[in-house]
């Protein structure tokens, strides 16, 4: 018999969006047929004309299951009854929901047609294989001259955006959404408020990338159970292009801090014991079991995680931000409307700088950076009101350069023009040998005519 046929009556309790369900323990021998994230239907018998509310395992105990409802449990009294369906959530997948746009439940919100006939799958399920990982070597180039040039983006890799509330790190996100040389890209927001999700649809179909996109939302206003589901759909839909399709399929989330506010709030609702600022216990292990499906699979194509995670306060020692830094290969750092050079930090960029871009990306980075420290240190001179000297001031003309040519987000060029102004913005402000760099790529890209001053 099969669980859809067996109908749980004894509701213990209801408590916020959790319902505690008595189911006997199965006799010895028998195997449980009920499992961890599996879905049931909760029928209310006070209106026998509603729809069930839908709900997920979240909770076993010998002879009870909690169920987290979806649509949450007002109207739900303790004589309805639940039917577990045998298996955990699924999210649809084929070629047709490239361009559609999906809610944190998986329905889709884009008024298409339907995808009933669609095949499904599960979702949250285990982490690749290692054996079947190779070490990343790709890059993605993104057109955001501060990543592809100084922090450059890796297949494979997974690496957050921090910043803070106020910040327009959406429109980065989308920015890099509608870049990015990746074959598919998959959206995945939490806890936005109707005019970003717009804004991203929108965003998409502009630059003309929505036929190889796919979104899934969970808005405010949705169930906060919904966007615990999104970033595993996400992934789930990720991994299925990359395995079976090789596509190279870059993954963007935001808000990750909505995601653990959201585990945050279940978890208050279950009791449990709270961790660091009220946090569940396991957040690290949450965190990771979703950033480690970034993979490059052998004989197949890659997923690359690029989330946002806002840090309340501005707080990098928030619970957050703090175990996200220990599971992913560095960060972008996104502060007053530019990407700090100095905060933000690609762990796997080596593995693609000088190897698969020019020659002169490495040397042309350090040296980069290492002026614009200077100038830093220069600007405090002046704010200080040292005397400045002409080296000062050809650094402040280069701090003001870097500042608006490379940190903007609002720039957009490819990499090998971001290279060639690098070298312009250099010839601008210093002299040849001012430059520590090695000879002979100063005899081939240092511009000619140009004349520092």
């Amino acid at each position: 018999m099969t669980q859809l046929l067996v109908r749980y009556s004894r509701i213990l309790e209801i408590v916020g969006d959790i319902v505690k369900v008595h189911v006997p323990e199965p006799e010895e021998g028998d195997v449980a047929a009920i499992g961890y994230g599996d879905l049931a239907l909760i029928e209310n018998i006070i209106d026998p004309d509603q729809p069930p509310y839908m709900a997920q395992v979240i909770q076993l105990e010998r002879n009870s299951v909690s169920l987290q409802v979806f649509s949450g449990t007002k109207g739900l009294s303790t004589r309805a009854g639940v039917r577990f369906l045998g298996h955990p959530m699924q999210v649809t997948f084929s070629p047709n929901i490239l361009g559609r746009a999906f809610s944190g439940a998986g329905r889709a919100i884009d008024g298409g047609p339907a995808l009933s006939e669609e095949a499904r799958i599960d979702i949250d399920g285990p982490t690749v294989n290692p054996a079947r990982r190779i070490l990343a070597s790709r890059m993605i180039r993104t057109d955001v001259p501060m990543i592809d040039v100084f922090n450059s983006l890796v297949e494979s890799q997974k690496i957050p955006i921090f910043s803070v509330a106020g910040e327009p790190y959406n429109l980065l996100l989308a920015r890099i959404g509608a870049n990015a040389d990746a074959d598919v890209v998959v959206f995945g927001g939490i806890g936005l408020i109707f005019d970003d999700y717009h804004f991203f649809r929108q965003a998409f179909e502009e630059a003309g990338v929505s036929a190889r996109t796919v979104m899934f939302t969970h808005l405010g206003s949705d169930p906060t159970v919904e966007g615990l589901l999104v970033p595993d759909m996400a992934l789930a839909v990720a991994e299925r292009f990359a395995v079976e399709e090789g596509k190279r399929v870059l993954v963007l989330l935001t808000d990750m801090t909505a995601y653990a506010d959201a585990l945050k709030e279940v978890g208050i609702s279950m009791e449990h014991v709270p961790s660091n600022r009220g946090y569940i216990g396991d957040l690290y292990s949450q965190l990771a079991r979703r950033y480690e499906k970034a993979c490059d699979y052998k004989g197949a194509g890659s997923v690359t995680i690029l989330s946002v995670t806002t840090m309340p306060g501005d707080d990098v020692t928030h619970p957050v931000p703090d175990n996200t830094g220990y599971i992913t290969e560095g960060q972008f750092y996104l502060h007053n409307g530019v990407l700090d050079p100095f905060g933000s930090l690609s762990r796997l960029k080596q593995h693609v700088i000088g190897k698969v871009t020019r020659e002169d990306h490495g040397q042309i980075m350090n040296t980069m950076v290492r002026f614009y420290a200077e100038a830093r240190d220069a600007q405090q001179k002046q704010a200080m009101s040292f005397d400045l000297t002409e080296y000062d001031d050809r650094l402040l003309k280069f701090g003001r350069l870097f500042r608006t040519r490379f940190m903007d987000i609002d720039v957009s060029m490819p990499l090998e023009a971001a290279l060639d102004l690098c070298w312009q913005t250099l010839a601008e402000c210093f002299r040849p040998q001012e430059l520590l760099m090695k000879q002979q790529l100063v005899d081939k890209y240092f511009p000619k005519d140009a004349v520092a001053g």
